[in-house]
């Protein structure tokens, strides 16, 4: 089954599209996001970095690590790896994102754009951002790219999380 195919039985607030199997995925770090990175009792190896373009932060005394496409967990782990690598013994590190990358939404909504992210954004709060639907949107479906993927059909429901980077599309319905 590939990325974004639907699953099978899943059905969101009764409707009548399925949710695929990425509509509740976790956030995973990508260009454009800022960290605040805590390592505890080491102020001078703390701070706020941003993911680079090439998807990595530069980070004193360890140097770049990788974050594109990794979890919090994930990130804050490859930070510790680095850090247990001659600099410290049983490095305790915390991770947090401060500025989420924008998502952007068109097509039938009253104020299409790009728009900041908040934390937990289903498609429903996205739809309410941009000004609601106008009098032609089809309010059972959205179309949602992720990343470099195609263009995947979803419920419009508060199942459906909206992630930074995704670009929604808001179809007409067609009576």
């Amino acid at each position: 089954m590939s990325v974004g195919a639907p699953v099978a039985g899943a059905q969101a607030d009764g409707g009548s599209v399925p949710l695929p199997k990425d509509a509740n995925v976790d956030y995973r770090l990508g260009s454009g996001d800022k960290l605040r990175v805590i390592v505890f009792g080491e102020p001078n190896l703390s701070g706020e970095f941003d993911v680079s373009g090439s998807g990595k932060v530069a980070l004193p005394l360890i140097g770049q690590v990788d974050a594109e496409g990794r979890t919090l967990s994930e990130f804050e782990a490859a930070v510790i790896a680095k850090l247990m690598e001659g600099y410290l013994n049983n490095p305790r590190v915390s991770v947090e994102v401060m500025n989420y990358r924008p998502f952007y939404i068109y097509g039938e909504v009253g104020n299409p754009g790009q728009y900041p992210y908040t934390n937990g954004m289903t498609a429903l709060n996205a739809i309410a951002v941009a000004g609601g639907y106008t009098y032609r949107a089809n309010t059972e479906r959205i179309f949602i790219t992720r990343g470099d993927g195609a263009e995947q059909p979803y419920p419009a429901s508060q199942a459906v999380k909206i992630l930074p980077g995704d670009v929604v599309r808001v179809p007409e319905r067609f009576f």
